[in-house]
């Protein structure tokens, strides 16, 4: 038996610079932190040759091809695992919508058991790459790959893409107590809309040329928002966050909306400097960042939205057990 766990993930600043439309001309950079909610997989050996997957629904197969899971099914493709198989996939949140990045947590951590289970455990990079050919180019996902990259490495990145397909995922070194000060200021809501994030990608993605300036100036928030942490100065990060929110917005029309506009404009009022729908958005998870003391207020102010309580994680995917 073979358990991973990854960890999903949160950005603040560079999403959208990681499309191959964009960074291949550009080059793209994106600030990202995973942290303690996890997807957690898990694969036995079967005595027979059938293929059993359980997520929200249980599959059995006779042959791989025959998988509906498409993420499991490419995955073990990958690796060259064709039978004889029980893999079962377990999140801390919805497997989708949330914006989390907990698609690309559930195939990094797919690879990383299916390359344990076959005794050829790979590197970090390896993993993310991986990852990424599967979404992005077999599925044909309108996604970048900044997910992939930051469940691999785990912690505070800067990740880099480079026009050659390269990608640098270079940690963030601060010291503990601005790590603690974050941890706290930093507020997850769950804003009970389900959205197609394909849909609001696809958006954003036909439009890369023409918000070429946007993305460019949220490339440069990253190296700004990375100098106002090391420096320790927090107030002046969550105000960057609220501008690379507006930022965001003009991406595609299918970012925001007035039920998402009200809920932040209640947070900033109680005391909130920032924040931004996580992932694609048009839904999914609100990420604040609040100033000292107003985390109380800001629930109040919001109280409607169930909040996901959470910490930094320094780590990316790992084995847990292996039997």
């Amino acid at each position: 038996m073979i358990v991973t766990r990854t960890p999903l993930r949160i950005s603040f600043a560079g999403g959208g610079s990681d499309f191959a439309d964009f960074y291949r001309v550009h080059g793209g950079r994106v600030l990202a932190t995973t942290i303690d909610k996890y997807v957690h997989v898990i694969l036995q050996n079967r005595f027979d040759d059938k293929i059993r997957v359980g997520y929200s629904t249980t599959e059995l197969r006779e042959h791989l091809d025959e998988v509906q899971h498409e993420l499991v099914r490419e995955s073990m493709r990958t690796v060259g695992i064709e039978r004889s198989l029980e893999v079962s996939t377990m999140a801390d949140v919805p497997s989708t919508g949330t914006g989390l990045g907990s698609s690309s947590s559930v195939t990094v951590g797919l690879l990383n058991a299916l390359y344990a289970h076959s005794g050829d455990p790979q590197t970090r990079e390896r993993l993310a790459r991986d990852a990424v050919r599967i979404e992005i180019e077999v599925l044909a996902k309108p996604i970048g790959k900044q997910d992939q990259y930051i469940a691999a490495y785990g912690g505070m990145r800067k990740l880099t893409f480079a026009r050659d397909e390269s990608v640098v995922a270079e940690r963030v070194r601060l010291p503990a107590d601005t790590m603690q000060f974050l941890d706290d200021r930093l507020m997850l809501f769950y804003t009970g809309l389900g959205r197609d994030s394909g849909a609001v990608l696809k958006e954003q993605k036909s439009r890369i040329e023409t918000n070429a300036g946007t993305l460019l100036e949220m490339v440069r928030m990253v190296d700004e928002m990375e100098s106002l942490l090391i420096a320790g100065n927090l107030d002046d990060f969550g105000r960057a966050m609220d501008h690379c929110w507006s930022l965001k917005r003009s991406l595609a029309s299918t970012v925001t909306n007035s039920f998402i506009d009200d809920v932040y404009r209640s947070a900033t009022r109680a005391g909130a400097l920032g924040g931004k729908i996580t992932g694609a958005g048009g839904g999914g998870f609100l990420l604040l960042f609040c100033e000292q003391g107003s985390q109380r207020a800001v629930r109040r102010a919001i109280h409607g939205l169930k909040e996901l309580v959470f910490h930094l994680e320094p780590d990316g995917s790992k084995v847990l057990f292996s039997t």
